[in-house]
């Protein structure tokens, strides 16, 4: 299937690294002969062992600092000039980025300096903003020096400073929020717990729930299964999850027996003669364990281009059973334009970014319903506390024939009202995939792609629940789209009422 492709404007990229603050730390020499090289916005560690030359690393490079190899007085001039090292041999300069590991000796003494530069790189997450303010907790997964943690910390400062969210950063080696009691600015109005030990950072994570409130938690590094467990309490606890974990595609995960957990995990299942017919498969089968900890997976495969899988249940589930499924990619240009290409599958099936979250106040729809639709579906809703926040009510055609006082005062204040048949999920889930991409009335000048995009989630809804799923008003072209996708996916499909009220219902094969 050819992909399509979308050109997004959005802001330059922009660097913030304190480099002159770990230059006056580093030895003499070291320190001019860094100081003077061209490139010096671009490295990225400063390597010191005993007995050997020093060396600055760059993107794809080695550069020697100098022929004089490094000495023990130039080891301990860098240490006298630092906090404490922690117990993972890591240290830190007060309110930088910058990060120093030690290696050591069989007595303990330094005998080699790692050096590693900071950068708040204003800018990253704008490729994925719309992922990260969904609401959705998504994992970011990439090898080591990507950029996963620079983008970690700006998601933390977007969601705490613009979104208004409740943010807490868990912070086991500081590289979030930086060394010292106060946060790097890059984190914004973020709140971080340090975290004494990295064997202790499951602990905290679940400490930062129970104690402060949350709407969301960032975590760097998920590599532990007590943090895997801990990352999943907390989901479950409905707190927005934003995190790391070290990796190249969502395969690799897959065959992670500690790590797989975040995806929902692998198990062995006999089927009965009758499936294993059906699927045309044996009769023993992987299949998910369980509903993933995290509802979207970003593979970050340079600083540049991501892979973005929008609903990991169901990209799992695909890749269990064989099928091939692309993610949606996402590259900046050096401009700043990002350049969306839908993948197949992912084209009808995920929805595309809105400008805005948009409030939704249920009345008589079950509040906790609302919240699974809107996890499975990946809409960029947020369930509104009153009709005061919200942008939108959502209530059962049987309630707005009573017109209670809160539907009177909706009308009267111009908020619209939208009105299901039915308050099952499957009913949910096809209201969500109708919304406009402003977050306005579903009811006017919709595309007819996403007229196709509503069919499509409300026919897989009716063939994974089993109930009739009626759809939204439509002119009589868009109709004929939408039953020509139930019929491509195997579900009955007509068109009830009059105009301009005439709609498509969906239902099972056999209902």
């Amino acid at each position: 299937m050819e992909v399509t492709a979308e050109i997004v404007s959005r802001p330059r990229v922009q660097n913030c690294d304190d480099i002159a603050l770990l230059l006056a730390v580093l030895p003499a020499g070291v320190r001019r002969a860094i100081g003077q090289h061209p490139d010096l916005e671009t490295v990225l560690e400063v390597v010191l062992d005993l007995g050997r030359q020093p060396e600055a690393r760059f993107p794809g490079r080695t550069v020697w600092l100098g022929n004089e190899p490094v000495s023990r007085d130039d080891l301990a001039h860098v240490t006298a000039c630092l906090g404490a090292f922690t117990s993972d041999n890591r240290a830190g300069i007060e309110r930088t980025l910058h990060r120093i590991s030690a290696m050591r000796n069989r007595a303990g003494d330094v005998i080699g300096l790692t050096c590693r530069v900071g950068r708040a790189v204003f800018g990253t997450v704008e490729i994925v903003r719309d992922v990260i303010e969904s609401g959705r907790s998504t994992l970011l997964l990439g090898p080591p020096g990507v950029g996963k943690t620079t983008l970690l910390r700006e998601a933390a400062r977007v969601l705490a400073d613009e979104a208004g969210k409740r943010v807490i950063v868990v912070d086991t080696s500081n590289e979030i929020g930086g060394d010292g009691d106060i946060p790097h600015p890059g984190i914004g109005r973020a709140r971080r717990m340090q975290v004494a030990s990295p064997d202790r950072q499951h602990t905290v994570m679940i400490e930062a729930v129970e104690n402060h409130m949350p709407e969301v938690i960032v975590i760097d590094e998920i590599g532990t299964e007590a943090e895997s467990a801990a990352a999943r309490t907390i989901a479950e606890r409905g707190v927005q999850l934003v995190a790391t974990a070290h990796g190249h595609a969502l395969e690799n995960l897959l065959t992670n027996p500690i790590l797989g957990d975040l995806i929902g995990g692998i198990q062995a299942v006999t089927l009965g003669d009758d499936e294993a017919r059906r699927r045309r498969t044996q009769k023993t089968v992987l299949e998910r364990k369980q509903a993933p900890t995290f509802d979207v997976l970003i593979e970050i495969q340079t600083r540049d281009r991501l892979a973005v899988h929008h609903d990991v249940a169901k990209v799992v589930d695909a890749t269990l059973r064989g099928h091939p499924w692309t993610p949606e990619l996402r590259i900046r240009a050096d401009d700043g334009a990002v350049e969306v290409r839908a993948g197949e599958h992912e084209a009808l099936a995920a929805p595309r970014p809105l400008r805005r979250l948009v409030r939704v106040y249920p009345y008589a729809v079950s509040e906790e319903r609302l919240e699974r639709a809107i996890q499975s579906t990946g809409a960029p809703v947020r369930v509104a506390r009153s009709v005061r926040d919200a942008d939108l009510i959502l209530t059962l055609r049987s309630y707005s024939k009573r017109q209670p006082s809160k539907l009177r005062d909706a009308l009267t204040r111009d908020l619209p009202v939208h009105m299901l048949r039915s308050g099952s999920v499957a009913h949910i889930e096809a209201f969500l995939a109708g919304l406009r991409r402003e977050g306005r009335d579903e009811t006017r000048n919709e595309t007819g792609d996403e007229a196709a995009a509503e069919a499509e989630s409300a026919a897989r809804a009716v063939l994974e629940h089993g109930e009739a799923v009626e759809l939204l008003a439509r002119p009589p072209a868009t109709r004929r789209h939408q039953h020509a996708v139930a019929e491509r996916l195997g579900v009955h499909s007509e068109s009830r009422g009059h105009e301009p009220h005439r709609r498509v219902v969906l239902f099972p094969v056999d209902g």
